[in-house]
């Protein structure tokens, strides 16, 4: 019969298998799943929490961390000065698209309110006017708060 597929005859099939490749793939998305929350940067900071969506947009965000002590830091290991922070800030953005010029403020819960103010005025001066406050997500109410509420 013609256009038939004969197997048993000992030719070689023309055909891709895509079972060895979809498999390949599914690996990499549960890889990359599972590494993508690790990508977050930062210095590890007493966050207030909030009810609020998770940050959106590319992996390559800025986030400026303010410890305790008032110590500011680009990313997790930078340390900068509060005077410094506008060149620094300048030169990163100078690098990225208008549409990514988004700073993001991690600060501590015990940190005074004026040195936030003070890194946003900063900001400010470098010309970045989308900052965004990064807290930690509500924690789940224990069933006994909700059975006294």
């Amino acid at each position: 019969m013609a256009g038939s597929l004969d197997y048993g005859s000992g030719e070689p099939i023309a055909q891709i298998n895509m079972i060895p490749m979809i498999d390949v793939m599914l690996v990499l998305l549960i890889i990359f799943m599972v590494a993508a929350p690790m990508l977050q940067q930062g210095v590890d900071v007493n966050l207030p929490t909030a009810t609020t969506a998770p940050l959106s947009g590319s992996s390559e965000q800025v986030v400026l961390s303010v410890n305790r002590e008032g110590e500011l830091f680009i990313g997790k290991d930078n340390q900068i000065e509060l005077a410094d922070l506008p060149q620094k800030i300048k030169a990163i953005m100078e690098t990225r698209p208008e549409d990514q010029q988004k700073v993001y403020i991690q600060a501590d819960t015990d940190l005074d309110y004026g040195r936030v103010m003070a890194v946003m005025a900063s900001l400010h001066q470098s010309g970045i006017y989308q900052i965004g406050l990064v807290s930690s997500p509500n924690p789940e109410p224990k069933k006994d708060e909700e059975k006294s509420s």
